[in-house]
């Protein structure tokens, strides 16, 4: 009885405890971002748009056209993807740090899309034209797929992802993630409540990999 005891403590400490510390805090994070979303969704997401699809002409709009392309999810998934076929024989950190962008990069796509395709919500481009405003569910048009943003997912899983391998420059690749998620704002392509969503869909996907896969795989000590 002693034996068990003593394993029914130790699973206690080393695995429970942790386990629900750590869903304890993942919970308060959801609830979080749900309230903020919640709360630009009544207040400030059609005000902002009809504000930026009154400013984003000129050189700012082609400025912030150039940011959003960063968001495109193929560069990542396309260099991470090289990195592990490349080095899987001569280096396996590299190597897995390519698996850990391609692998953080599908995740949240994936997760943003069929997010996306459950909820149905309407574009800005729907409300400035035909005054068309909140969900539809189970639509795949693109004027129907703005919750959340994929942009805003690919560039925070992208910075986290950085962020883990190369801590000294975390505050530019936070700050690279941040402006490409404004830049779906500044485009009117998404509402404030979008990119909310989308950029803790990104971070999420990231830290969650890291976690329960890459931690042991990676050296993060440059």
């Amino acid at each position: 009885m002693y034996f068990y005891d003593q394993l029914a403590t130790l699973l206690k400490k080393r695995v429970l405890d942790p386990l629900m510390n750590r869903l304890f805090k993942w919970g308060i994070a959801v609830a979080v971002v749900m309230l903020l979303c919640i709360l630009s969704y009544i207040v400030t997401d059609i005000k902002t748009a009809l504000w930026f699809h009154t400013v984003n002409i000129g050189w700012s709009n082609d400025l912030f056209n150039i940011i959003t392309d960063f968001g495109e999810s193929q560069w990542y998934l396309v260099t991470g993807v090289v990195l592990f076929v490349v080095f899987r024989k001569t280096n396996q950190s590299r190597a897995q740090s390519g698996l850990f962008l391609s692998s953080s990069v599908a995740l949240s796509g994936v997760s943003a899309d069929i997010f996306k395709y459950i909820a149905g919500r309407a574009r800005p481009t729907l409300y400035f034209s035909e005054q068309l405003y909140g969900f539809n569910f189970f639509h795949y048009e693109y004027e129907w797929t703005s919750f959340p943003s994929g942009h805003s997912a690919t560039a925070f899983s992208v910075a986290i992802v950085l962020t883990t391998l190369y801590p000294r420059w975390r505050l530019l690749f936070l700050f690279g993630g941040a402006l490409i998620a404004f830049s779906r704002i500044f485009l009117t392509q998404h509402y404030i409540s979008d990119v909310i969503a989308g950029s803790f869909l990104g971070i999420a996907s990231s830290m969650l990999l890291y976690n329960f896969y890459f931690k042991t795989k990676l050296d993060v000590s440059e």
